[in-house]
């Protein structure tokens, strides 16, 4: 079964500081219907103005992955970690226990734009981690690639779940293929750009779930580039 989640159908939160999407219930906006997909809890698209951000917030039992899109984003987790994130980078951080921290534009005239994304733990009050891994645009070009995974194989930053995150840019008119796995979610989600699978158009924000299907899906750019994360999760009933 295929399903399309528009991004208009999204939820959305707008603060002086920011514009942010949700893709499943987040903030302000709940729908006790979308709380998340498998141990997918939060897919949010945030566009935030220069120097803005949020003071120091606590977080536990938690994976967090940031992606950068445009911009540069400054993490802090207290009291001594800190990193500027720039485009192409992935970051996880595993909450564990807990951990306490902000995140900020660090430009002073350019906009930051970056997709956040919260996945269940398998196990809790783990101790926390951070990690980061940059990814450039010449090694996903029209290739899928492993960023994110339960095993940490291929280099990718290993998270406390059994799921598998990928990361693709498809050019116009090229394809890529993704062998569905066997007993598992699949999730799709358009950074940026436009992409069609199966006949359906998908632009930037827009989401599909792929459930109980097998095969290999045909991903087709649709625009110059078109930026996407493929989240293959376990086949639970969320």
């Amino acid at each position: 079964m295929f399903k399309i989640k528009f991004r208009e159908d999204r939820g959305r939160t707008m603060t002086d500081w920011a514009d942010c999407s949700h893709t499943f219930s987040y903030a302000q906006y709940f729908n006790p219907f979308n709380m998340g997909f498998s141990d997918l809890r939060v897919i949010n698209e945030n566009i935030v103005r220069p120097m803005g951000g949020f003071n120091i917030q606590a977080q536990s039992n938690m994976e967090i992955i940031n992606i950068i899109l445009s911009g540069s984003l400054e993490s802090k987790v207290y009291p001594e970690y800190s990193q500027v994130l720039t485009q192409g980078d992935v970051q996880l951080m595993s909450c564990g226990w807990g951990i306490e921290h902000s995140e900020f534009n660090f430009s002073k005239s350019e906009f930051l734009h970056f997709l956040q994304v919260w996945v269940l733990p398998y196990k809790k009050n783990v101790r926390p981690n951070i990690s980061v891994k940059n990814i450039s645009k010449q090694n996903i070009t029209n290739q899928i690639k492993l960023v994110v995974s339960g095993s940490g194989d291929d280099g990718s930053l290993m998270i406390n779940q059994d799921m598998d995150v990928y990361r693709a840019m498809v050019t116009m008119n090229n394809s890529v293929l993704y062998d569905l796995p066997p007993n598992r979610k699949v999730w799709i989600q358009v950074a940026t750009g436009a992409i069609e699978i199966n006949s359906n158009i998908l632009e930037a924000g827009d989401g599909m779930s792929i459930v109980n299907e097998r095969g290999y899906l045909d991903i087709l750019g649709v625009e110059y580039e078109s930026e996407i994360f493929i989240f293959s999760a376990r086949n639970l009933t969320i």
